[in-house]
């Protein structure tokens, strides 16, 4: 297949970065979903929103109709943090779990959220947030 398969909190940040307007990394937040096969077969990534410097506006209604659209089996969450701090806030945090409860109704799991830099990455799901 030519799409990826993605395993790893590592691959899964090599897939995003790849997707990602590096021009932007620093500049403006954005929030993206990557939809997965059962076989985690990457089988999109959609821009759900962009921001300003400090953050950006999420729809929980946008992120679960593009996996309904998708017939996805799960998804994986990703914004940016044009500050560098790779750490979550307490807003990420809870919309991590909102995106989560609302993916368990339709039995579409998140299996991670990644916080992106131009430096690295941070993994809910390594870190045991998910």
């Amino acid at each position: 297949s030519q799409r990826p398969r993605v395993a790893s909190s590592r691959q899964v940040y090599e897939v995003f970065a790849k997707a990602w307007d590096q021009d932007r990394i620093e500049f403006v937040e954005d929030f993206k979903v990557m939809l997965l096969s059962r076989a985690n077969r990457v089988m999109g990534i959609v821009n759900i929103s962009s921001g300003g410097t400090a953050g950006t506006v999420v729809d929980v209604k946008l992120v679960l109709a593009a996996a309904l659209k998708s017939a996805s089996s799960s998804m994986i969450l990703a914004h940016n943090h044009p500050s560098g701090n790779l750490l979550p806030s307490e807003q990420d945090k809870r919309l991590t779990q909102r995106i989560k409860k609302a993916g368990e109704i339709l039995d579409i799991p998140v299996l991670d959220h990644v916080i992106l830099t131009a430096e690295g990455y941070y993994s809910f799901a390594d870190e045991g947030e998910l």
